[in-house]
């Protein structure tokens, strides 16, 4: 799995293009229209499916301009079970993402704006 490319309101993975806020799972799913319920914060149970999914590192895409912030507890309480977190605005998550996916189980979150 490899995402292509990022841009505001968008994002390319192997090949289709998603329009609106996603997760995605180590096992390739693809899960469009995620919220957070505390809009531009990024909490535990934003992510709660994607956690249960056990990943060994989630990229979450905080934004084309990275306002998308973890709870302050986010990257402890996931450490405490394995799961490491890595949070960057989406050009660079890509990167990260694509980099790691083929070698890691990793899983990601991204925000398609802001």
């Amino acid at each position: 799995m490899q995402i292509d490319r990022v841009a505001f309101g968008s994002l390319e993975v192997d090949g289709h293009l998603y329009g609106s806020d996603l997760i995605i799972y180590p096992d390739g799913r693809v899960e469009e229209g995620w919220r957070r319920k505390r809009g531009h914060r990024l909490s535990m149970e934003d992510i709660r499916g994607l956690v249960l999914a056990c990943p060994e590192i989630i990229v979450a895409g905080s934004g084309i301009h990275g306002l998308v912030k973890p709870e302050p507890d986010l990257e402890d309480r996931l450490g405490e079970k394995g799961i490491r977190l890595l949070i960057a605005p989406n050009q660079r998550a890509m990167e990260i993402f694509n980099e790691l996916a083929p070698e890691r189980l990793v899983g990601a979150c991204f925000h398609l704006t802001c």
